[in-house]
């Protein structure tokens, strides 16, 4: 299995560690509240993106790996990510219902920093358990939520190209194309 497919995982599963209750209870039985981030629809980079976008940023939509996508409905979190065509690590986007508010109250991510991604400030950000640093993040808000816009690397032996400054790069690429 390669190594960039482990950290797709690892991405869904951070991705799932951000996610809130239930909601209510009804005679000891889970209740989803109807004002649950999980009833929005929320834009899909799976399908959304466009190739030229792909292409401009430098990634190959031909090797689109999808991480969630429900088929229908709505969805908390819709997942994608891309190869890279001039080194060897992917471009995730991740869309969300979920906020950069909440990743910045998680405490198994680390890093902290702001930085302007187009007219939004973003956050960027890593998985703690990441003691290699092969995957930076950077969290863009938008109206639906946010996006999260990583640099993952696929090789054994990570390139000395900085990987945060690769997703600013790629979320600056992104976001005029991402809602607000």
């Amino acid at each position: 299995m390669r190594t960039a497919n482990l950290l797709h995982a690892a991405l869904g599963a951070a991705a799932l560690t951000l996610v809130t209750g239930c909601g209510t209870t009804t005679d000891g039985t889970a209740a989803k509240t109807s004002t649950s981030a999980d009833d929005r629809q929320i834009f899909n980079p799976c399908t959304q993106l466009s190739a030229d976008v792909l292409h401009a940023t430098e990634v190959d939509p031909a090797t689109k790996d999808v991480i969630t996508d429900p088929p229908s409905g709505p969805s908390s979190w819709r997942i994608c990510s891309w190869d890279s065509v001039r080194l060897p690590y992917s471009v995730i986007v991740a869309s969300s219902s979920h906020t950069v508010a909440e990743i910045r109250t998680n405490n198994k991510e680390t890093g902290f920093r702001d930085v302007v991604v187009g007219k939004r400030t973003g956050l960027i950000h890593q998985d703690k358990n990441d003691t290699r640093g092969e995957v930076c993040r950077v969290a863009i808000p938008a109206e639906q939520g946010m996006f999260v816009i990583s640099a993952s690397w696929s090789a054994i032996k990570p390139i000395t190209e900085d990987r945060c400054d690769l997703a600013v790069k790629h979320a600056k690429d992104l976001e005029p194309h991402l809602p607000r």
